[in-house]
């Protein structure tokens, strides 16, 4: 299993560079509540949210919720991380909490075994 990353699933539903390496790790990943949320802020217009989202699901990509432990761990994130947004924390407090690899095409977050950069 696998995190996606807001950016990750934009680039993979719009098409973009990285969209065939987000496209090999959808099965059985998992994206979290405000992650989708800032996904589907993104896209323009009610059809193109539930379209996004069916396509998500389609795909084997299931939403988790954040936790009280997600938020607390989110706040430690920004302590070393400042420059990170709250969904960027958020996405890596999930995959801490999973002990998962999240896939992104944020650059800003650098490379590690648990990040997977698409681009």
């Amino acid at each position: 299993m696998t995190v996606l990353d807001a950016s990750a699933a934009l680039a993979f539903l719009q098409g973009e560079k990285g969209a065939e390496v987000v496209r090999r790790h959808l099965k059985d990943s998992v994206i979290g509540a405000a992650n989708l949320a800032e996904v589907l802020t993104r896209l323009a217009g009610a059809v193109e949210r539930s379209l996004a989202e069916a396509i998500l699901v389609g795909s084997g990509v299931r939403t988790e919720a954040v936790s009280a432990d997600d938020a607390r761990r989110s706040a430690d994130i920004k302590d070393s991380a400042p420059g990170l947004s709250l969904g960027d924390r958020l996405c890596l407090a999930l995959a801490d909490r999973l002990d998962e690899v999240v896939v992104t095409a944020d650059q800003a977050w650098g490379k590690s075994d648990r990040i997977l950069q698409i681009r």
